[in-house]
């Protein structure tokens, strides 16, 4: 399920970027906001897939976890960006910090399942 899931988040990666470089007329500080949501995006689209092709070797509690926390984390994290840039909703600058949290769970569970191969 992960590698959908991967698959359905880089796809949608790739569709906002574009919508927003091409149909977006973003300029300054809203395209740099919409930008920094977009790398974000991609970025962990692509751990996602890490995350489900190590789930297919070797299933464990904390690539669940990494998973989960990419998941919301891009969600939370990129969605609050896009959505800041392209309505200029500012107040959800407070709300985009919860998503980076969330992003270094999946980053601290991934860690976890590789300290725990190393044995």
């Amino acid at each position: 399920m992960t590698l959908l899931v991967a698959a359905v988040v880089g796809f949608a990666g790739v569709a906002i970027g574009a919508f927003g470089a091409h149909a977006l007329s973003l300029e300054g500080y809203h395209r740099a906001v919409f930008e920094t949501g977009a790398r974000y995006h991609l970025i962990h689209a692509l751990a996602l897939l890490v995350v489900g092709v190590l789930a297919q070797r070797r299933p464990a509690r904390s690539l669940r976890l990494a998973a989960w926390a990419f998941g919301v984390g891009v969600l939370v994290f990129s969605g609050t960006l896009y959505l800041l840039a392209a309505l200029d909703l500012r107040w959800l600058g407070a709300i985009t910090p919860l998503g980076g949290v969330s992003l270094l769970v999946g980053w601290g569970a991934l860690a976890a399942y590789g300290w725990r191969q190393r044995r």
